[in-house]
Protein backbone atom coordinates (compact mmCIF):
# COMPACT_ATOMS: atom_id res chain seq x y z
CA UNK A 1 0.00 0.00 0.00
CA UNK A 2 0.99 3.84 -0.92
CA UNK A 3 2.23 6.17 2.15
CA UNK A 4 -0.90 8.24 1.24
CA UNK A 5 -2.99 5.24 0.95
CA UNK A 6 -2.15 4.35 4.38
CA UNK A 7 -2.76 7.97 5.33
CA UNK A 8 -5.91 7.69 4.30
CA UNK A 9 -6.81 4.58 5.91
CA UNK A 10 -5.07 5.64 9.26
CA UNK A 11 -7.04 9.42 9.29
CA UNK A 12 -10.19 7.66 9.38
CA UNK A 13 -10.27 4.29 11.07
CA UNK A 14 -7.24 5.14 13.85
CA UNK A 15 -5.66 2.37 16.46
CA UNK A 16 -3.70 2.42 19.01
CA UNK A 17 0.54 3.51 18.85
CA UNK A 18 2.41 0.64 19.26
CA UNK A 19 6.30 -0.03 17.92
CA UNK A 20 8.38 -3.32 18.87
CA UNK A 21 12.00 -1.81 19.72
CA UNK A 22 13.07 1.54 21.38
CA UNK A 23 15.26 2.96 18.67
CA UNK A 24 16.14 5.98 17.30
CA UNK A 25 17.14 5.25 13.57
CA UNK A 26 18.66 7.89 11.29
CA UNK A 27 19.25 6.54 7.82
CA UNK A 28 20.93 8.09 5.12
CA UNK A 29 21.48 7.26 1.34
CA UNK A 30 24.82 8.52 0.15
CA UNK A 31 24.73 11.86 -0.12
CA UNK A 32 21.25 12.14 0.60
CA UNK A 33 19.37 10.72 3.70
CA UNK A 34 15.91 9.39 5.15
CA UNK A 35 15.69 9.96 9.06
CA UNK A 36 13.64 7.78 11.46
CA UNK A 37 13.08 7.45 15.15
CA UNK A 38 11.14 5.31 16.94
CA UNK A 39 10.23 3.98 20.51
CA UNK A 40 7.85 1.44 22.40
CA UNK A 41 7.01 3.87 24.90
CA UNK A 42 6.35 6.64 22.64
CA UNK A 43 3.20 8.39 20.58
CA UNK A 44 3.55 8.53 16.65
CA UNK A 45 5.44 11.72 16.54
CA UNK A 46 7.68 12.07 19.72
CA UNK A 47 10.86 11.74 20.98
CA UNK A 48 10.14 9.33 24.07
CA UNK A 49 9.41 10.78 27.32
CA UNK A 50 12.10 8.88 29.05
CA UNK A 51 15.13 10.40 27.47
CA UNK A 52 13.68 13.96 28.35
CA UNK A 53 14.02 13.69 31.58
CA UNK A 54 17.22 14.83 33.19
CA UNK A 55 16.10 13.39 36.77
CA UNK A 56 16.05 9.70 35.52
CA UNK A 57 20.14 9.67 37.04
CA UNK A 58 21.45 8.20 34.50
CA UNK A 59 22.17 9.83 30.53
CA UNK A 60 20.34 7.61 27.92
CA UNK A 61 22.68 6.19 25.88
CA UNK A 62 22.85 7.14 21.78
CA UNK A 63 25.42 4.94 19.17
CA UNK A 64 25.54 7.04 16.12
CA UNK A 65 26.75 5.21 13.06
CA UNK A 66 28.50 7.16 10.55
CA UNK A 67 29.86 10.26 10.02
CA UNK A 68 28.11 11.56 6.62
CA UNK A 69 26.35 13.90 6.06
CA UNK A 70 23.11 13.17 7.97
CA UNK A 71 24.95 11.75 10.93
CA UNK A 72 27.35 14.91 11.00
CA UNK A 73 24.65 17.51 10.92
CA UNK A 74 22.76 15.76 13.80
CA UNK A 75 25.87 15.66 16.07
CA UNK A 76 26.79 19.34 15.18
CA UNK A 77 23.26 20.23 16.45
CA UNK A 78 22.65 18.10 19.39
CA UNK A 79 23.16 19.27 22.60
CA UNK A 80 25.14 16.06 23.61
CA UNK A 81 25.47 17.29 27.67
CA UNK A 82 21.94 15.61 27.62
CA UNK A 83 22.95 12.45 26.27
CA UNK A 84 26.33 9.35 26.59
CA UNK A 85 26.61 10.07 22.45
CA UNK A 86 29.19 7.38 20.62
CA UNK A 87 29.94 7.47 16.78
CA UNK A 88 30.91 4.63 15.47
CA UNK A 89 32.56 5.08 11.67
CA UNK A 90 35.23 2.91 9.08
CA UNK A 91 36.40 6.66 8.42
CA UNK A 92 37.42 9.11 11.00
CA UNK A 93 36.70 12.38 8.70
CA UNK A 94 33.37 14.16 7.81
CA UNK A 95 33.55 14.30 3.75
CA UNK A 96 32.25 17.36 1.71
CA UNK A 97 31.04 14.97 -1.14
CA UNK A 98 29.49 17.28 -3.83
CA UNK A 99 33.45 17.97 -4.53
CA UNK A 100 34.44 14.24 -5.23
CA UNK A 101 34.42 14.87 -9.08
CA UNK A 102 36.80 18.18 -8.34
CA UNK A 103 39.51 15.67 -6.29
CA UNK A 104 39.27 12.97 -9.07
CA UNK A 105 41.45 15.44 -11.76
CA UNK A 106 43.29 17.11 -8.83
CA UNK A 107 40.97 20.48 -9.23
CA UNK A 108 40.94 20.60 -5.43
CA UNK A 109 43.15 18.11 -2.98
CA UNK A 110 41.26 15.55 -1.28
CA UNK A 111 42.21 16.85 2.38
CA UNK A 112 41.13 19.96 1.56
CA UNK A 113 37.40 18.77 1.71
CA UNK A 114 37.46 16.23 5.09
CA UNK A 115 37.95 17.52 8.23
CA UNK A 116 38.64 15.16 11.27
CA UNK A 117 35.49 13.82 13.49
CA UNK A 118 37.18 14.73 16.35
CA UNK A 119 37.34 17.83 15.69
CA UNK A 120 33.84 18.36 14.71
CA UNK A 121 32.81 16.67 18.52
CA UNK A 122 35.17 18.71 20.18
CA UNK A 123 33.56 21.55 19.85
CA UNK A 124 30.25 19.71 21.09
CA UNK A 125 28.45 21.01 24.70
CA UNK A 126 29.23 17.34 26.23
CA UNK A 127 31.52 14.77 25.88
CA UNK A 128 31.25 12.43 22.42
CA UNK A 129 32.84 9.37 22.33
CA UNK A 130 34.36 8.14 19.02
CA UNK A 131 35.51 4.71 17.62
CA UNK A 132 36.57 4.05 14.15
CA UNK A 133 35.66 1.07 13.39
CA UNK A 134 33.34 -0.96 10.99
CA UNK A 135 29.33 -2.00 12.24
CA UNK A 136 29.06 -5.36 11.33
CA UNK A 137 25.60 -6.05 12.67
CA UNK A 138 23.26 -4.59 14.80
CA UNK A 139 20.93 -6.54 16.99
CA UNK A 140 17.71 -4.79 17.68
CA UNK A 141 15.83 -7.14 19.28
CA UNK A 142 18.74 -6.63 22.05
CA UNK A 143 18.98 -3.48 21.79
CA UNK A 144 22.89 -4.25 20.65
CA UNK A 145 25.70 -3.57 17.86
CA UNK A 146 28.49 -6.03 16.95
CA UNK A 147 31.66 -3.76 15.03
CA UNK A 148 35.37 -4.54 14.38
CA UNK A 149 37.79 -2.13 13.72
CA UNK A 150 39.31 -2.40 10.21
CA UNK A 151 43.13 -1.32 10.80
CA UNK A 152 45.82 -2.36 8.60
CA UNK A 153 48.84 -2.36 10.44
CA UNK A 154 49.10 -5.14 13.20
CA UNK A 155 47.56 -3.67 16.58
CA UNK A 156 47.65 -4.98 19.73
CA UNK A 157 44.32 -6.67 21.50
CA UNK A 158 41.08 -7.64 20.09
CA UNK A 159 39.63 -5.72 16.97
CA UNK A 160 35.96 -6.64 17.70
CA UNK A 161 33.76 -5.19 20.08
CA UNK A 162 30.25 -4.38 21.10
CA UNK A 163 28.18 -1.18 22.23
CA UNK A 164 24.72 -1.56 23.92
CA UNK A 165 22.76 1.35 22.96
CA UNK A 166 18.75 2.64 23.80
CA UNK A 167 19.11 5.29 20.83
CA UNK A 168 20.52 4.54 17.78
CA UNK A 169 21.59 6.59 14.53
CA UNK A 170 22.51 4.80 11.70
CA UNK A 171 24.02 6.68 9.19
CA UNK A 172 26.33 4.68 7.02
CA UNK A 173 25.14 5.56 3.42
CA UNK A 174 24.21 3.38 0.48
CA UNK A 175 26.40 1.50 -1.66
CA UNK A 176 27.03 2.00 -5.67
CA UNK A 177 23.80 -0.33 -7.11
CA UNK A 178 25.49 -2.57 -9.81
CA UNK A 179 22.11 -3.89 -11.03
CA UNK A 180 24.02 -7.45 -10.80
CA UNK A 181 25.39 -6.32 -14.21
CA UNK A 182 28.28 -8.68 -15.17
CA UNK A 183 32.22 -7.78 -14.69
CA UNK A 184 30.72 -4.19 -13.23
CA UNK A 185 32.27 -4.75 -9.54
CA UNK A 186 35.69 -6.05 -11.17
CA UNK A 187 36.29 -3.98 -13.92
CA UNK A 188 34.38 -0.27 -13.38
CA UNK A 189 35.25 2.39 -11.08
CA UNK A 190 32.98 4.46 -8.72
CA UNK A 191 32.56 7.77 -7.10
CA UNK A 192 31.19 7.49 -3.72
CA UNK A 193 33.56 7.84 -1.33
CA UNK A 194 36.81 9.46 -1.16
CA UNK A 195 39.09 6.74 -1.63
CA UNK A 196 37.28 6.36 -4.85
CA UNK A 197 38.41 9.46 -6.03
CA UNK A 198 41.80 9.23 -5.62
CA UNK A 199 41.72 6.09 -7.17
CA UNK A 200 40.24 7.35 -10.09
CA UNK A 201 42.98 10.09 -9.99
CA UNK A 202 45.86 7.47 -10.12
CA UNK A 203 43.94 6.07 -12.75
CA UNK A 204 43.62 8.13 -15.02
CA UNK A 205 47.15 9.48 -15.10
CA UNK A 206 48.17 5.62 -15.64
CA UNK A 207 46.01 5.78 -18.65
CA UNK A 208 47.71 8.52 -20.29
CA UNK A 209 51.52 6.73 -19.04
CA UNK A 210 50.39 3.49 -20.38
CA UNK A 211 49.40 5.29 -23.66
CA UNK A 212 52.86 7.06 -24.21
CA UNK A 213 55.08 3.89 -23.81
CA UNK A 214 56.76 3.26 -27.24
CA UNK A 215 55.81 0.00 -29.40
CA UNK A 216 51.92 0.25 -28.68
CA UNK A 217 49.84 0.58 -31.61
CA UNK A 218 47.69 3.45 -32.82
CA UNK A 219 44.93 1.22 -31.62
CA UNK A 220 45.88 -0.09 -28.54
CA UNK A 221 46.59 3.99 -27.42
CA UNK A 222 42.92 5.04 -28.60
CA UNK A 223 41.93 2.32 -25.91
CA UNK A 224 43.62 2.74 -23.52
CA UNK A 225 42.44 6.57 -23.94
CA UNK A 226 38.73 5.85 -24.27
CA UNK A 227 37.41 7.15 -20.84
CA UNK A 228 33.36 5.73 -20.51
CA UNK A 229 31.19 7.10 -18.00
CA UNK A 230 27.87 5.07 -17.26
CA UNK A 231 25.57 7.23 -16.13
CA UNK A 232 24.17 10.42 -17.40
CA UNK A 233 22.93 11.63 -13.59
CA UNK A 234 24.82 15.16 -11.67
CA UNK A 235 28.11 12.50 -10.48
CA UNK A 236 28.51 11.19 -14.56
CA UNK A 237 28.22 14.64 -15.81
CA UNK A 238 30.47 16.89 -13.41
CA UNK A 239 32.92 13.66 -13.91
CA UNK A 240 32.97 14.23 -17.91
CA UNK A 241 33.14 17.84 -17.41
CA UNK A 242 36.32 17.53 -15.35
CA UNK A 243 38.14 14.76 -17.45
CA UNK A 244 37.89 17.12 -20.25
CA UNK A 245 39.20 20.24 -18.06
CA UNK A 246 41.43 18.03 -16.98
CA UNK A 247 42.49 17.37 -20.77
CA UNK A 248 42.56 20.28 -22.72
CA UNK A 249 43.68 22.90 -20.00
CA UNK A 250 47.03 20.45 -18.54
CA UNK A 251 47.06 17.09 -20.13
CA UNK A 252 47.52 18.08 -23.49
CA UNK A 253 50.94 20.15 -22.61
CA UNK A 254 52.09 17.06 -20.94
CA UNK A 255 51.24 14.66 -23.30
CA UNK A 256 50.97 16.16 -26.76
CA UNK A 257 51.91 12.81 -28.75
CA UNK A 258 48.16 11.56 -27.62
CA UNK A 259 46.14 14.54 -27.45
CA UNK A 260 44.09 13.86 -30.45
CA UNK A 261 43.58 10.18 -29.49
CA UNK A 262 41.37 10.79 -26.46
CA UNK A 263 37.81 10.36 -26.31
CA UNK A 264 35.42 10.65 -23.27
CA UNK A 265 32.03 8.91 -23.74
CA UNK A 266 28.51 9.21 -21.37
CA UNK A 267 26.62 6.17 -21.67
CA UNK A 268 23.07 6.90 -20.51
CA UNK A 269 20.00 4.34 -20.37
CA UNK A 270 17.24 7.15 -20.61
CA UNK A 271 16.72 9.39 -23.36
CA UNK A 272 18.59 12.76 -22.13
CA UNK A 273 21.44 13.33 -19.57
CA UNK A 274 21.06 15.20 -16.00
CA UNK A 275 17.08 14.22 -16.44
CA UNK A 276 16.43 14.77 -13.00
CA UNK A 277 17.12 19.01 -14.25
CA UNK A 278 15.16 21.19 -15.96
CA UNK A 279 14.52 20.00 -19.95
CA UNK A 280 16.10 23.50 -20.33
CA UNK A 281 19.72 22.82 -18.40
CA UNK A 282 19.37 19.05 -20.04
CA UNK A 283 19.57 20.39 -23.23
CA UNK A 284 21.79 23.05 -22.78
CA UNK A 285 24.65 20.16 -21.62
CA UNK A 286 23.74 18.18 -24.24
CA UNK A 287 24.87 21.00 -27.04
CA UNK A 288 27.91 21.91 -24.51
CA UNK A 289 29.42 18.62 -24.24
CA UNK A 290 28.91 18.10 -28.46
CA UNK A 291 30.44 21.21 -28.68
CA UNK A 292 33.57 19.96 -26.56
CA UNK A 293 33.68 16.54 -28.51
CA UNK A 294 32.26 14.31 -25.51
CA UNK A 295 30.23 11.82 -26.99
CA UNK A 296 26.70 11.23 -25.43
CA UNK A 297 25.17 7.85 -26.10
CA UNK A 298 21.08 7.65 -25.10
CA UNK A 299 19.21 5.28 -24.95
CA UNK A 300 21.81 2.33 -24.67
CA UNK A 301 22.07 -0.26 -21.17
CA UNK A 302 24.87 -1.85 -20.75
CA UNK A 303 24.95 -5.78 -20.37
CA UNK A 304 28.44 -6.41 -19.31
CA UNK A 305 31.99 -4.64 -18.30
CA UNK A 306 34.90 -6.66 -18.88
CA UNK A 307 38.73 -5.44 -18.68
CA UNK A 308 39.21 -4.52 -22.17
CA UNK A 309 35.17 -3.63 -23.47
CA UNK A 310 31.81 -2.63 -22.00
CA UNK A 311 28.58 -4.04 -24.15
CA UNK A 312 25.80 -2.10 -24.25
CA UNK A 313 22.21 -2.96 -26.05
CA UNK A 314 20.65 -0.20 -27.75
CA UNK A 315 16.99 0.42 -26.63
CA UNK A 316 15.71 1.41 -29.93
CA UNK A 317 16.84 -1.71 -31.86
CA UNK A 318 18.31 -4.39 -29.30
CA UNK A 319 21.10 -4.46 -31.26
CA UNK A 320 24.14 -5.45 -29.46
CA UNK A 321 27.43 -3.33 -29.46
CA UNK A 322 30.96 -3.71 -27.54
CA UNK A 323 33.47 -0.57 -27.52
CA UNK A 324 36.86 -0.77 -25.45
CA UNK A 325 37.84 1.29 -22.73
CA UNK A 326 40.89 2.38 -20.60
CA UNK A 327 38.69 3.54 -18.04
CA UNK A 328 35.27 3.19 -16.56
CA UNK A 329 33.14 4.68 -14.15
CA UNK A 330 29.62 3.23 -13.25
CA UNK A 331 27.53 5.83 -11.45
CA UNK A 332 23.85 5.10 -12.04
CA UNK A 333 22.17 4.72 -8.72
CA UNK A 334 22.83 3.30 -5.17
CA UNK A 335 21.30 0.37 -2.96
CA UNK A 336 20.98 -0.48 0.67
CA UNK A 337 24.12 -1.63 2.84
CA UNK A 338 23.80 -4.73 3.89
CA UNK A 339 23.92 -4.31 7.54
CA UNK A 340 20.62 -2.24 6.71
CA UNK A 341 18.95 -4.52 5.19
CA UNK A 342 19.91 -7.29 7.65
CA UNK A 343 18.37 -4.54 10.33
CA UNK A 344 15.25 -4.25 8.34
CA UNK A 345 14.65 -7.91 7.60
CA UNK A 346 14.29 -7.97 11.76
CA UNK A 347 11.92 -5.47 12.24
CA UNK A 348 9.64 -6.87 8.94
CA UNK A 349 10.36 -4.28 6.58
CA UNK A 350 12.88 -7.08 4.27
CA UNK A 351 10.68 -6.67 1.14
CA UNK A 352 10.89 -2.75 1.07
CA UNK A 353 14.37 -0.97 -0.56
CA UNK A 354 14.56 1.68 1.66
CA UNK A 355 13.21 2.22 5.81
CA UNK A 356 9.54 2.88 5.88
CA UNK A 357 9.03 6.49 7.47
CA UNK A 358 5.81 8.62 8.63
CA UNK A 359 5.43 11.85 8.15
CA UNK A 360 7.56 12.78 11.77
CA UNK A 361 10.56 10.45 9.74
CA UNK A 362 9.75 7.90 12.39
CA UNK A 363 10.35 4.17 11.46
CA UNK A 364 6.97 2.41 10.44
CA UNK A 365 6.63 -0.32 13.06
CA UNK A 366 2.89 -0.55 12.45
CA UNK A 367 0.49 0.97 9.65
CA UNK A 368 -2.41 1.86 12.33
CA UNK A 369 -1.43 4.68 13.98
CA UNK A 370 -3.77 7.96 13.06
CA UNK A 371 -7.62 7.70 12.90
CA UNK A 372 -10.14 11.29 12.73
CA UNK A 373 -13.77 10.00 13.00
CA UNK A 374 -14.43 5.80 13.56
CA UNK A 375 -17.65 7.06 11.73
CA UNK A 376 -16.22 6.99 8.39
CA UNK A 377 -17.37 10.03 6.75
CA UNK A 378 -17.31 13.78 7.49
CA UNK A 379 -19.29 16.57 6.40
CA UNK A 380 -17.39 19.20 4.34
CA UNK A 381 -17.31 21.84 7.50
CA UNK A 382 -15.67 19.50 9.49
CA UNK A 383 -13.30 18.22 6.63
CA UNK A 384 -12.53 21.94 6.07
CA UNK A 385 -11.77 22.27 9.93
CA UNK A 386 -8.77 19.88 9.41
CA UNK A 387 -7.18 20.63 6.22
CA UNK A 388 -4.60 22.82 7.49
CA UNK A 389 -3.71 19.99 9.72
CA UNK A 390 -4.19 17.27 6.99
CA UNK A 391 -1.40 19.56 4.55
CA UNK A 392 1.27 20.22 7.80
CA UNK A 393 1.13 16.64 7.82
CA UNK A 394 1.61 15.88 4.54
CA UNK A 395 3.15 18.83 2.56
CA UNK A 396 3.34 16.94 -0.77
CA UNK A 397 -0.72 17.80 -0.72
CA UNK A 398 0.09 21.19 -0.81
CA UNK A 399 2.53 20.92 -3.12
CA UNK A 400 0.08 19.04 -5.65
CA UNK A 401 -2.60 22.00 -5.07
CA UNK A 402 0.39 24.55 -6.03
CA UNK A 403 1.37 22.77 -9.12
CA UNK A 404 -2.50 22.34 -10.22
CA UNK A 405 -4.00 25.50 -9.28
CA UNK A 406 -6.18 24.09 -6.79
CA UNK A 407 -7.67 26.37 -4.28
CA UNK A 408 -7.83 23.76 -1.18
CA UNK A 409 -8.29 20.22 -0.27
CA UNK A 410 -12.14 20.08 -1.09
CA UNK A 411 -11.41 21.20 -5.02
CA UNK A 412 -9.03 17.72 -4.97
CA UNK A 413 -12.11 15.70 -3.59
CA UNK A 414 -14.36 16.84 -6.40
CA UNK A 415 -11.81 16.52 -8.63
CA UNK A 416 -10.92 12.89 -7.67
CA UNK A 417 -14.44 11.69 -7.51
CA UNK A 418 -15.95 13.55 -10.22
CA UNK A 419 -18.74 14.83 -8.26
CA UNK A 420 -19.82 18.04 -5.94
CA UNK A 421 -20.39 16.00 -2.28
CA UNK A 422 -21.44 17.47 0.68
CA UNK A 423 -19.71 14.58 3.00
CA UNK A 424 -16.41 12.87 2.23
CA UNK A 425 -15.89 8.71 3.25
CA UNK A 426 -12.96 6.83 3.34
CA UNK A 427 -13.02 5.93 -0.07
CA UNK A 428 -13.61 9.15 -1.61
CA UNK A 429 -10.56 10.79 0.53
CA UNK A 430 -8.58 7.56 -0.49
CA UNK A 431 -9.51 8.66 -4.55
CA UNK A 432 -8.43 12.24 -3.77
CA UNK A 433 -4.91 11.24 -1.71
CA UNK A 434 -3.71 8.85 -4.54
CA UNK A 435 -3.97 10.91 -6.94
CA UNK A 436 -1.30 12.96 -5.11
CA UNK A 437 0.37 9.70 -4.61
CA UNK A 438 0.61 8.81 -8.38
CA UNK A 439 2.06 12.12 -8.91
CA UNK A 440 4.55 12.88 -6.07
CA UNK A 441 8.29 11.22 -6.06
CA UNK A 442 10.61 10.38 -3.19
CA UNK A 443 13.12 13.01 -1.68
CA UNK A 444 15.96 12.63 -3.33
CA UNK A 445 19.07 10.95 -2.03
CA UNK A 446 21.43 14.26 -1.79
CA UNK A 447 23.45 15.95 1.02
CA UNK A 448 20.93 18.56 0.77
CA UNK A 449 17.88 15.75 2.12
CA UNK A 450 20.47 14.43 4.54
CA UNK A 451 21.49 17.61 6.16
CA UNK A 452 18.12 19.45 6.46
CA UNK A 453 16.88 15.49 8.05
CA UNK A 454 19.12 15.18 10.53
CA UNK A 455 19.35 19.07 12.15
CA UNK A 456 15.57 18.43 11.86
CA UNK A 457 15.92 15.58 13.95
CA UNK A 458 18.51 16.85 16.31
CA UNK A 459 16.29 19.80 16.78
CA UNK A 460 13.15 17.64 18.13
CA UNK A 461 15.80 16.46 20.57
CA UNK A 462 17.27 19.35 22.05
CA UNK A 463 13.87 20.71 22.28
CA UNK A 464 12.14 18.06 23.79
CA UNK A 465 11.03 19.72 27.13
CA UNK A 466 9.70 22.82 25.59
CA UNK A 467 7.44 20.72 22.92
CA UNK A 468 6.39 18.73 25.09
CA UNK A 469 4.76 21.22 27.10
CA UNK A 470 3.36 23.32 24.29
CA UNK A 471 3.43 21.29 21.25
CA UNK A 472 4.04 22.65 17.78
CA UNK A 473 2.53 19.39 15.79
CA UNK A 474 -0.87 19.95 14.09
CA UNK A 475 -3.41 18.33 16.06
CA UNK A 476 -4.25 14.21 16.78
CA UNK A 477 -6.53 12.76 14.86
CA UNK A 478 -6.65 10.12 17.83
CA UNK A 479 -6.59 10.49 20.80
CA UNK A 480 -7.65 13.78 23.55
CA UNK A 481 -9.95 15.80 21.62
CA UNK A 482 -7.48 19.13 20.88
CA UNK A 483 -4.13 17.95 21.61
CA UNK A 484 -1.18 18.64 19.33
CA UNK A 485 1.68 16.39 18.49
CA UNK A 486 4.53 17.45 19.89
CA UNK A 487 6.64 18.52 16.71
CA UNK A 488 6.06 19.78 13.60
CA UNK A 489 6.19 17.20 10.55
CA UNK A 490 9.72 17.37 8.94
CA UNK A 491 9.18 19.92 5.84
CA UNK A 492 12.37 20.01 3.28
CA UNK A 493 12.44 22.75 1.54
CA UNK A 494 14.51 23.11 -1.97
CA UNK A 495 17.22 25.54 -2.34
CA UNK A 496 18.20 24.17 -6.01
CA UNK A 497 20.66 22.11 -7.62
CA UNK A 498 23.75 23.09 -9.43
CA UNK A 499 25.60 20.82 -12.52
CA UNK A 500 29.24 22.24 -13.14
CA UNK A 501 29.20 21.63 -17.21
CA UNK A 502 33.02 22.46 -17.65
CA UNK A 503 34.85 25.38 -18.90
CA UNK A 504 34.30 27.65 -16.35
CA UNK A 505 30.58 27.04 -17.20
CA UNK A 506 27.44 25.62 -15.34
CA UNK A 507 24.10 25.45 -14.88
CA UNK A 508 21.82 25.76 -11.54
CA UNK A 509 18.21 25.02 -11.31
CA UNK A 510 16.90 26.90 -8.07
CA UNK A 511 13.54 27.65 -6.17
CA UNK A 512 10.88 29.52 -8.25
CA UNK A 513 11.22 28.02 -11.85
CA UNK A 514 14.52 29.95 -11.57
CA UNK A 515 17.71 28.55 -14.33
CA UNK A 516 20.84 30.05 -15.23
CA UNK A 517 23.46 28.46 -17.29
CA UNK A 518 26.98 29.80 -18.17
CA UNK A 519 30.11 31.66 -16.72
CA UNK A 520 27.86 33.57 -14.32
CA UNK A 521 26.22 30.13 -12.80
CA UNK A 522 30.06 29.01 -12.20
CA UNK A 523 31.22 31.80 -10.12
CA UNK A 524 27.87 31.21 -7.97
CA UNK A 525 28.87 27.65 -7.84
CA UNK A 526 31.94 28.79 -6.14
CA UNK A 527 30.30 30.81 -3.91
CA UNK A 528 27.90 28.30 -2.57
CA UNK A 529 30.12 25.49 -2.33
CA UNK A 530 32.88 27.78 -0.68
CA UNK A 531 29.83 28.96 2.00
CA UNK A 532 28.48 25.34 2.90
CA UNK A 533 32.25 24.10 3.96
CA UNK A 534 32.06 22.14 7.17
CA UNK A 535 34.80 24.41 8.53
CA UNK A 536 36.90 27.70 8.07
CA UNK A 537 39.92 25.27 7.68
CA UNK A 538 38.20 23.69 4.47
CA UNK A 539 36.55 26.95 3.38
CA UNK A 540 40.29 28.37 2.88
CA UNK A 541 42.15 24.76 1.60
CA UNK A 542 39.28 24.99 -1.29
CA UNK A 543 39.45 28.14 -2.02
CA UNK A 544 43.25 27.72 -2.59
CA UNK A 545 42.88 25.14 -4.26
CA UNK A 546 41.02 26.81 -6.67
CA UNK A 547 43.28 29.89 -7.04
CA UNK A 548 46.21 26.93 -6.92
CA UNK A 549 44.27 25.67 -10.31
CA UNK A 550 43.93 29.54 -11.97
CA UNK A 551 47.42 29.73 -11.52
CA UNK A 552 49.60 26.96 -11.62
CA UNK A 553 47.40 24.49 -13.06
CA UNK A 554 46.48 20.89 -12.00
CA UNK A 555 48.99 18.29 -10.60
CA UNK A 556 48.92 15.42 -12.93
CA UNK A 557 51.68 13.60 -10.29
CA UNK A 558 50.55 10.07 -9.70
CA UNK A 559 50.43 10.18 -5.73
Amino acid sequence: MSFFGRAARDLFNGSPASTSSKLLLLFTVSSGGLVAYSDSRSQPDEVPASIVNKNDGQKKKVVVLGTGWAGTSFLKDLDASMYDVQVVSPRNYFAFTPLLPSVTCGTVEARSIVEPVRNIIKKRNGEIQFWEADCLKIDAENNKIFCKANFDNNTVGSEEFSLEYDYLVVAVGAQVNTFNTPGVKENCHFLKDLEDAQRLRRTVIDCFEKAVLPDLTEEERRTNLHFVIVGGGPTGVEFAAELHDFLIEDLVNIYPTVKDLVKISVVQSGDHILNTFDERISSFAEQKFSRDGIEVQTGCRVVSVSDKEITMKMKPTGELCSIPHGLVLWSTGISTRPVVKDFMEQIGQGKRRILATNEWLRVKETENVYALDNSGTLTMVEFRAVVDDIIARYPQVETYLNNQHLGDLTDLLKDAMSEDKKEVDIEGFKKAIHLVDSQTTSLPATAQVAGQQGKYLAKCFNRKNQCKEHPEGPRRFAGPGGTRHFFAPFRYKHFGQFAPLGGEQAAAELPGDWVSMGHSTQWLWYSVYASKQVSWRTRMLVVSDWTRRFIFGRDSSRI
